[in-house]
Order: C-alpha cells, then sequence, then structure tokens
C-alpha cells in the first residue's frame, strides 16, 4: 500500500499549479517528463484500486488486452502536437489530461502488465519506440510552428529528445536480445 500512497503524492505534487506550469513551460519537459510521471503515479496507485475493486479488473480487464488498448490509446492522444497545445490553452483539456494520464493509462497499464504475454509485453515496448520515431520525424522534419504555445526551436528540441529516446529503445532492445536472460531471472 506504500506504492499507492507514493503514487498519490506524486500526483498531487504534479497537479499543483506551480510545479503543472513549470513543466509545461518546456516542451520537451512537458513530453518527456510531466506525462510520463502522471502515467507512472498512475501506475503506482493501480494497487489501491486492485485491491479495492478485484472484481471489476477482473471482469473488465481478464486477460489485459483491453487495458492495453486504453493505455494505448490514451498514450497516443497526447502525444498529437495539438493535444498538448489544448492542454496548455483551454482548462477542461488540462483537467482531462491530469485525470486520462494516470487512471486511464496508468492503472490498467499495472493491471494488464501481469496478465500479458511476453509478446504483449513488447508489443508495447515496439509501440513506445515506433511513437517516439515517428514523433522525432515529425517535430525535427516541420519546418513550420505546430503548436501555438511553443517556439519552433522548442518543438526542434523535442524532436532531437524523442529521437534519443527512441534511440535508446532501440540499443536497449538490440542488448536484450543478444543477452541470455535466463540468468537474470
Amino acid at each position: 500500500m506504500k506504492q499507492a500512497m507514493y503514487g498519490l503524492l506524486l500526483y498531487i505534487f504534479l497537479i499543483l499549479p506551480p510545479v503543472a506550469n513549470l513543466l509545461e513551460s518546456i516542451m520537451i519537459v512537458h513530453m518527456h517528463t510531466q506525462m510520463p510521471l502522471l502515467v507512472f503515479s498512475g501506475f503506482l496507485m493501480a494497487q489501491f484500486f486492485q485491491l479495492r475493486f478485484p472484481r471489476f479488473f477482473a471482469k473488465w480487464n481478464q486477460n489485459g488486452v483491453p487495458g492495453l488498448l486504453l493505455f494505448l490509446i490514451v498514450w497516443s492522444y497526447w502525444m498529437i502536437p495539438r493535444a498538448m497545445d489544448e492542454a496548455i490553452t483551454i482548462q477542461v483539456v488540462e483537467i482531462f489530461k491530469f485525470i486520462s494520464l494516470p487512471f486511464l493509462a496508468g492503472v490498467p497499464l499495472r493491471d494488464s502488465w501481469k496478465k500479458l504475454s511476453t509478446f504483449g509485453k513488447r508489443f508495447i515496448y515496439v509501440f513506445i519506440m515506433l511513437i517516439f520515431s515517428l514523433m522525432a520525424v515529425l517535430y525535427i522534419g516541420t519546418d513550420e510552428q505546430i503548436c501555438n504555445n511553443y517556439l519552433e526551436v522548442d518543438q526542434k528540441t523535442l524532436g532531437w529528445g524523442s529521437l534519443a529516446m527512441a534511440a535508446c529503445m532501440i540499443i536497449y532492445g538490440i542488448q536484450f536480445i543478444f543477452t541470455d536472460q535466463s540468468t537474470y531471472e
């Protein structure tokens, strides 16, 4: 239960207006720090919901696929430049961000993770790697301002950061393939 408390404390910290404004003021920090931390806070809080509503999760997310799909849909939505832009300018969208990322992405991901097969876990990994690669191409390759709230140089920085994330994930994937994983289990 300590994990759930840590997740709640992280969530409360992230929704504080000064912290939220600071994290949203820099585009790369908004996408690569605030959003993953919101998902992580939900991931930590999921244990509380799993213990409180076990029949709901057993019925709704029996094999982990519905939770995985919900996570992928929510995560993909928040990678859209317009969604990030509207989260800053429209208060309702920002509230939706603070609800959807922890509770519609983080909680289902935690519940689905143990239920997923190895293929499902690898699918998530490859999907996130492809999303980062796609975002890198979009932000680096576009010579126009995509987001109204951020400068073009912020977009380029986010693109290079996404490319670095994708490259690190590829390197880790290659390392994972060429090492004997049975020694670590």
